[in-house]
């Protein structure tokens, strides 16, 4: 099957939001309670209580109908042109990491606040891409003008989307978006650099639950 790991990451994220929307019971638009018993991100059981696992499943969770199209429709575009560059180790290391860095981000900006979607993954596809065009740069000039085009365009619907819709939370796409270009950028550079990046992310996630009680003992109590 072609663009084996966007498709099944698509068929995930639906399959995921159709099991949400028959426990909301109302298929556009999911409830708050449902998506943090489903294990949405949010402040004070995700940091006070150490359920760090929500940090995973988040990036499945979607709020509502718009906004798991909104995804998937981004994660099929840009998502097949960043499985044809790396490799399944690369693209699934970026995603994930991409997408628990966004929800770090999210939890530090916004303490209080019930977080999902996949966006901050995704994000993360979109800045691995720029990355790998950044490090080939100079052999593939023309493909690089054409992607960046692209990219800008897509960047900029969900910026336009990102600003106008409150919900959506812009520091998760930034945070996403920042770990994916380090990502594409060093393992384009050289392939072996996908270990001292996966070291690396996880040094950041260690340091982020390190700090984020601390910072909620001050800010929440």
């Amino acid at each position: 099957m072609q663009y084996k790991i966007t498709n099944t990451l698509i068929a995930l994220n639906i399959i995921i939001y159709f099991i949400t929307a028959f426990l909301s019971k109302n298929i556009m638009d999911i409830d708050i309670e449902t998506l943090v018993n489903m294990g949405a991100i949010f402040g004070p059981y995700t940091v006070i209580d150490a359920q760090w696992w929500r940090l995973g499943t988040a990036m499945f969770l979607h709020g509502g109908m718009t906004h798991l199209l909104m995804n998937m429709f981004s994660l099929y575009l840009i998502g097949r042109g960043f499985e044809s560059y790396f490799d399944t180790k690369s693209y699934i290391a970026i995603y994930i990491f991409s997408g628990i860095l966004g929800s770090l981000v999210s939890l530090y900006m916004h303490p209080q606040s019930v977080g999902v979607g996949a966006s901050g993954a995704i994000f993360g596809v979109f800045g691995g891409l720029t990355g790998f065009f950044l490090a080939h740069r100079e052999h593939i000039k023309e493909h690089t003008k054409a992607f960046m085009k692209d990219f800008a365009i897509i960047i900029g619907i969900n910026l336009v989307i990102g600003l106008s819709i409150p919900s959506v939370d812009m520091s998760a796409h930034i945070g996403g978006l920042v770990a994916g270009f380090i990502g594409g950028f060093m393992i384009s550079r050289n392939h072996k650099w996908l270990w001292i990046y996966v070291f690396s992310m996880i040094l950041v996630m260690i340091a982020f639950m390190q700090y984020l009680p601390t910072q909620y003992a001050q800010t929440l109590f």
